[in-house]
């Protein structure tokens, strides 16, 4: 039995100090208060902010398609390109943005906290695209050129060029053919100063795949040009019009093939320019091109505001709702279960704060239905008891029972769940995937809430002096 008090004084610790990590604010102006009567020093507890979702907190949503028509690995340029930009958009403080895979090509991008449009586009393309590009045969120019002056023709006659039969010919770089040598493959660049001339240089250094690519690139392009373009221009201002655009061609001529995987950029360039480019490459160039976004939605910090406060109306009316049904069916039990249910409602939260989970409407949804689906067990477990009660059993050994006999079908019926919200969270899109963890996370907690806590709470507080009202129960 005093096992037991200790258990239950644990439970309450616990229950307190979740409580107050959750929602911080009553305790830390009680503090404020006694330190301002008594001239305490007290400390603040702790506080961690929930980290919320784009649909709460408001922001910028962004959909990117990637061009995967050079790419034979679609799979890991994808998984680069979220990771490069998931990297660059950190750099600039966005907090907790959510950057996944949608489909095969196309990239999300939610950036919470950011209302810009524009600005958030700028951030996403400000990380550039390097490539290394090959000079084409005579064969392979002319049919381009050809298509060039076709479509230029049709311009000028004012005509529909995409009637022209293969007109996107003409948007290839007529000179120059992609090599399969991308930024994908930068390891480092850095900025060195030439000793004799005294003109700046990137260096660059290539992983050990990218060396490879880079020696059969080399190799086959003896006493030939390799263009060098970043974001689909020229690396530096060749022509010396003060701009860097598509009439800028830096196409150093190979003069043997150069392995180690190290390059350099060289011309006509500024300590800042080279400083800005090797800063770009190094926050990560993109294995694959992508233009502008396909799809863009902006939430006002209003609007995620209202949606937030309509949520955790639901929350508390929900839990009301759930005290009063187990109140009223299953009286001082029913108490007993609801007091566990507002201990796991304090734990929930305070995980949530710990992970930190990313809360959206989605998830406060699938946290909503846990209380729900917390007292499950709880109903299992009386039902089981009063069958055992109305046998003759004694309270003790009821509740014993209770639980005993409850357990395969809790377990089975939160196993079955657990299994659902599993799928959903692998195959689902994100908005599913907040509810399918939320709703998992407090299927877990509310486990340990019915068969520890309640059990605890039903043996310290219902006794032998209960016999003579079993009304209560």
């Amino acid at each position: 039995m005093q096992q037991k008090h200790y258990i239950f004084i644990g439970v309450l610790v616990l229950a307190v100090l979740a409580g107050i990590f959750a929602y911080p604010n009553y305790f830390n102006n009680s503090v404020d208060f006694l330190n301002h009567k008594l001239s305490w020093t007290l400390p603040h507890f702790p506080e961690k902010p929930y980290v919320l979702g784009l649909d709460l907190q408001g922001g910028v949503s962004l959909v990117y398609q990637a061009d995967l028509s050079q790419t034979a690995d679609k799979t890991g340029a994808m998984s680069g390109l979220r990771d490069i930009i998931e990297r660059r958009v950190n750099m600039f403080g966005v907090s907790e943005p959510i950057i996944q895979i949608q489909g095969q090509d196309r990239l999300v991008v939610e950036l919470p906290g950011v209302t810009d449009v524009q600005q958030a586009i700028q951030m996403i393309g400000q990380t550039p695209y390097l490539e290394f590009d090959e000079q084409r045969t005579e064969a392979e120019s002319k049919p381009i050129l050809d298509k060039i002056k076709e479509i230029q023709a049709a311009q000028e006659k004012k005509e529909d060029i995409t009637k022209i039969k293969d007109w996107t010919l003409a948007l290839q770089n007529p000179y120059f053919k992609p090599t399969e040598l991308t930024g994908k493959y930068l390891k480092s660049a850095t900025v060195t100063a030439d000793q004799i001339t005294g003109k700046y240089r990137i260096d660059l250094q290539f992983d050990d795949a990218g060396a490879k690519i880079f020696a059969d690139v080399t190799g086959r392009n003896i006493k030939k040009p390799i263009a060098i373009y970043l974001d689909g221009a020229s690396i530096i201002d060749a022509n010396g019009d003060g701009k860097i655009d598509n009439q800028d061609i830096y196409a150093p001529i190979v003069q043997d093939k150069i392995t180690g995987g190290r390059a350099q950029i060289t011309g006509d360039i500024s300590v800042a320019t080279a400083t800005t480019i090797a800063s770009r490459l190094n926050s990560g160039a993109l294995p694959v091109k992508i233009g502008n976004p396909i799809s863009q939605e902006t939430v006002g910090p209003t609007l995620g505001s209202v949606s937030l406060q309509k949520s955790l109306m639901a929350g508390i009316y929900g839990l009301l709702a759930v005290v009063a049904f187990m109140i009223i069916f299953y009286r001082f039990p029913g108490l007993l279960a609801s007091i566990a249910l507002v201990i796991y409602v304090a734990i929930t939260l305070a995980i949530f704060k710990l992970i930190p989970v990313t809360m959206s409407m989605s998830g406060i949804g699938g946290f909503v239905l846990s209380i729900g689906m917390a007292v499950d067990a709880n109903i299992l477990i009386f039902a089981r008891m009063k069958e055992e009660i109305k046998s003759g059993k004694g309270l003790s050994q009821a509740i014993d029972e209770g639980f005993r006999r409850a357990w395969p079908s809790i377990r089975d019926s939160n196993f079955n769940s657990l299994i659902v919200c599993a799928i959903l969270f692998l195959v689902a899109t994100s908005f599913i995937k907040g509810f399918a963890f939320t709703l998992a996370l407090g299927i877990l907690v509310s486990l340990f809430s019915a068969i520890f806590i309640t059990r605890i709470l039903l043996m310290i507080f219902v006794g032998p002096r209960f016999e003579k009202f079993k009304w209560l129960l």
